[in-house]
């Protein structure tokens, strides 16, 4: 999940800015493609590079300055001179689509954060010494409308005031004056100068229209280089997605499929030529379809195709054979010889054929001939990579199957089609990017995150009604709709296996018995940019790291856990609920944020790619998403409260008890004590029943009592040698640890703090680094400093480490010598993970837990998320400590063959 952390953070985040999130979840995805028509098909080879338009006014940076004093989490960059007219809308206006691609700034927030400023000064992030990121930060946003519909596009655009360059609910961009009739947006596709007079007429707005192809490969050459899971291959029914390296991106073909078909070279940013096409398209098979069956749509003449045999329609070898393969030359009974060849030799007229065959008929020819010939022109410039998109794809999955097919089987296996979840959107992207200062170029894949609101399970890329201006519309709307899922999710059985390919192909098999028509349709969500986010440097080879632990590609796998996460909802609820007071207002909220998860759950049980690439730890961030949108910020503030207050009543004695023992001892005792607290989880279903059972004293003194060595993983000894030696040698204590904690109460009071304070002691700088925001029970980098605070006034370690790391700031001594005296301590700090998910991607962290990490020798990751769901197997360039007690049983069996209640204590040195 992205993370707050920086001076220069733009991104409206789950806190504040819920209602903003509230008008996008009926909104809408698509995937159609640019070109059209087969005379552009036949236009020359020709070159050309993406211009950027002047035609705009710029973003105007001077005396730009931060508003705030850095606690705030997205503080707001005031831009005295800037104008408000700012286009932030592009649109890409096909025959058949419109698809939008607009921005959204933050709301204005500041509050003052003294320990957070002298944290970012200690650690290099002052303003001076900042990062110049892009100053376009914030949420794009991807909306489609029927073209026949434009003016409900339209009512939208006016209704979220997009065309004064403004979001209507953000009234501190000022985006209720006049429109400036000067207003220019930027457009693509037929209808920039098809209804050019009607945005002017209704909107007040000249279109600046863009070229089609440079659009698409900007588009195109953004995504892959900026999201991580964009790409994916489609074979057999089974979706994988593909990790790209960058540098070895350029050059590939992309096929566009409009109603005629392009074929481009792209040979890098702004480099690119058309090498061929052709006039057999998406619109040779919607216009022979509609004639042949017709149908009143292309979407049913695509859902026709599912339950279709083309062997009634299609010559297949084993009807010219007497049934027998042609096997002299590979080809087998079922290899279509000749699409439409049985109508010659049948006495039947078109009333004869089911409109399902014609269409799947249809379909074969038309996406297995563009799969051969973007093949050959792959193979004639010498090409790996092969992207496909446009309006005839849209996510349809025996479409992707039969290209996928033909490609396959006349490269011999050597070559995949590869599909772009964004792909509809290539052309309105690139014309957002034509935009001068538009800020995207220089993004990386780890400063940008896709969320997907309420609306992605229901909607499954199609309009449904006007935008949505509150929660309480939102809610309204999310009840009205559920009644009419079934309409949605309804099976639509498979092509019999005996279907086949054109000439030499067999058919495409799909691995499950039934496919919704909708099933592989792809759900685009909101796309957030944070520049701030970074990689986290120390990671040993972040091109390898995969976070996840758990392949949730198993299907009994994913069913376990969707089970686990239904069975810990009403729980969940509950306490969300009473978070905010159990009001009645609270109650509708709470089932309004149960029945949106579960639709989720439901949504990613039919498709579990639907929302790109799924792990475990995006399950747990969408749930902590989701509760953030219905306005449930912090479910266990109480319980939080309350474990922490019992838990520092206790603290003073274990830390007299540590104190007692000697050097060995205690460092045994404290990674006990880590493992023994790691088990207050309210995650954890076994853990919420044990806290009916006694209090939180009573269960962390059993849980101590237990500890018995050998634990299941148990690198403790190795651990010690590090810390202590062996015989007369003495190592050197490690410089900076970075302690990544989990659960509030006994969890960070009594297991990480006394561990924290050991390596203190051994002159060890220490920074806790905790989530950005709050998930279950985890306690945050806004909770610590006030913890630490208060396990200060027991121990004098802690309390001058804290005063060193800025962390009680009332107690810092603005005198010289008090200046000096607190620099002779190695200091204690916190800082923000960047995460609000009881896991962690390393990949994308806040910058300042980067900055601390530039200095680091020594990682402890601690708890279940942390530690085992996530970064288990992850590999460090510095020494690394995973500390967890599992609390789940089939995770126990699965990744440590144990049982629940077991210990983990791995201990892996530097890479």
């Amino acid at each position: 999940m992205a993370g707050p952390g920086d001076n220069l953070h733009l991104e409206i985040r789950g806190l504040k800015g819920s209602n903003q999130q509230a008008e996008d979840k009926s909104q809408h995805v698509d995937k159609e493609g640019g070109l059209s028509g087969g005379e552009r098909d036949m236009a020359p080879v020709t070159g050309n590079s993406i211009h950027r338009s002047g035609s705009r006014p710029q973003l105007d940076l001077s005396k730009a300055e931060i508003q705030g004093n850095f606690e705030e989490r997205d503080p707001t960059i005031l831009l005295p001179n800037q104008s408000d007219d700012i286009s932030h809308l592009a649109l890409d206006i096909g025959g058949s689509l419109i698809k939008l691609v607009y921005f959204s700034r933050h709301e204005d927030q500041s509050v003052d954060d003294k320990r957070k400023k002298s944290m970012k000064q200690r650690l290099g992030l002052s303003n001076g010494n900042r990062r110049s990121y892009p100053v376009l930060g914030g949420r794009l946003h991807f909306v489609k409308f029927e073209t026949s519909k434009i003016n409900e596009c339209l009512d939208f655009i006016h209704s979220k005031q997009l065309h004064r360059g403004a979001c209507k609910d953000l009234p501190h961009w000022h985006s209720d004056g006049p429109a400036n009739e000067n207003a220019i947006i930027k457009a693509t596709g037929g209808g920039a100068y098809k209804f050019a007079d009607l945005f002017k007429e209704r909107l007040g707005v000249s279109i600046d229209k863009e070229d089609e192809m440079d659009c698409l490969v900007a588009g195109a050459n953004f995504l892959l280089k900026a999201i991580r899971h964009e790409a994916f291959t489609h074979m057999e029914g089974k979706k994988e997605f593909v990790q790209l390296d960058h540098n070895e991106m350029f050059p590939y073909l992309l096929v566009n499929i409009g109603s005629g078909v392009s074929m481009i070279k792209v040979d890098g940013d702004g480099k690119f030529q058309r090498v061929s096409g052709t006039n057999v398209g998406g619109g040779t098979y919607w216009g022979l379809g509609r004639l042949l069956t017709k149908c009143n749509s292309f979407d049913e003449l695509l859902e026709l195709s599912q339950k279709g045999d083309n062997s009634t329609i299609d010559m297949l070898v084993g009807d010219i054979y007497g049934g027998m393969d042609y096997s002299k030359i590979g080809l087998s009974a079922s290899t279509i010889a000749s699409s439409f060849g049985k109508t010659i030799s049948v006495n039947k007229e078109l009333e004869d054929y089911r409109p399902e065959d014609i269409s799947l008929s249809l379909l074969r020819m038309i996406s297995y001939n563009i799969g051969q010939i973007s093949y050959l022109n792959a193979l004639r410039f010498g090409l790996k990579r092969i992207f496909f998109g446009g309006f005839f794809i849209r996510g349809h999955a025996y479409t992707m199957d039969t290209i996928s097919f033909a490609v396959h089987f006349w490269s011999k296996g050597e070559a995949q089609a590869m599909f772009l979840r964004h792909e509809g959107f290539l052309g309105a992207l690139g014309a957002f990017m034509s935009y001068e200062k538009h800020g995207l170029d220089d993004l990386m894949a780890h400063q940008l995150v896709e969320r997907f609101p309420m609306g992605a399970p229901y909607t499954g890329g199609k309009v449904h009604g006007p935008p949505l201006g509150d929660l309480n519309e939102k809610i309204s709307w999310m009840e009205k709709f559920l009644q009419k899922r079934t309409e949605i999710t309804a099976p639509v059985p498979m092509a019999p296996p005996a279907t086949t390919g054109l000439g030499g192909f067999e058919v495409p098999l799909s691995k499950g018995e039934t496919l919704r028509s909708d099933a592989s349709a792809l759900n685009v969500g909101v796309l957030h940019l944070v520049p701030t986010l970074e990689v986290f440097p120390l990671l040993a080879d972040p091109k390898t790291y995969e976070p996840n632990t758990i392949d949730l590609s198993d299907h009994s796998e994913l069913e376990y856990w969707f089970t686990v996460l239904s069975e810990h909802l009403p729980d969940l609820v509950d306490k969300a609920v009473a978070s905010e007071g159990g009001t009645n207002d609270a109650k509708r909220r709470g089932d309004a944020f149960a029945r949106a998860f579960s639709a989720h759950l439901r949504r990613l049980m039919e498709e579990p790619t639907a929302y790109g690439k799924l792990g475990l730890a995006n399950l747990l961030e969408l749930r902590e998403e989701c509760l953030r949108e219905f306005q449930f910020f912090d479910a266990y503030r109480s319980i939080k409260q309350r474990e922490n207050e019992a838990s520092l009543a206790v603290l003073p004695d274990l830390l007299l008890e540590l104190d007692s023992m000697n050097e060995e001892a205690r460092l045994l005792t404290l990674i006990e004590g880590v493992l023994a607290a790691n088990i207050f989880d309210w995650g954890s279903r076994a853990c919420v029943d044990l806290y009916h059972k006694g209090t939180i004293i009573e269960i962390y003194r059993m849980s101590r009592n237990k500890m018995q060595r050998p634990w299941r993983v148990d690198d403790f000894d190795v651990f010690k040698e590090r810390m202590l030696g062996s015989g007369d040698e003495r190592p050197l204590p490690h410089k900076r640890a970075l302690l990544f904690v989990d659960n509030s109460g006994a969890d960070v009071v009594l297991g990480m703090l006394p561990l924290a304070r050991e390596l203190l002691r051994r002159g060890t700088e220490v920074v806790l680094v905790a989530n950005s925001l709050p998930a279950l029970n985890d306690v945050t980098a806004m909770e610590l400093p006030d913890i630490v605070a208060e396990a200060a006034k027991h121990c004098d370690v802690l309390r001058r480490a804290a005063e060193a790391g800025g962390l009680i700031v009332d107690a810092m001594i603005d005198s010289a010598d008090g200046s000096k005296e607190r620099s002779s301590f190695v200091p204690l700090m916190v800082v923000e993970n960047g995460c609000g998910s009881p896991c962690i991607d390393l990949r994308q962290v806040s910058s300042e837990l980067a900055a601390a990490a530039k200095d680091a020798d020594l990682v402890i990751l601690e708890g279940m998320g942390r530690a085992l769901h996530t970064n288990f197997n992850a590999q460090f360039k510095c020494d690394a400590l995973k500390l967890a007690m599992v609390k789940n049983q089939r995770l126990a069996e699965k990744l440590i063959k144990g049982n629940i209640y077991d210990c983990v204590c791995r201990y892996e040195p530097s890479h």
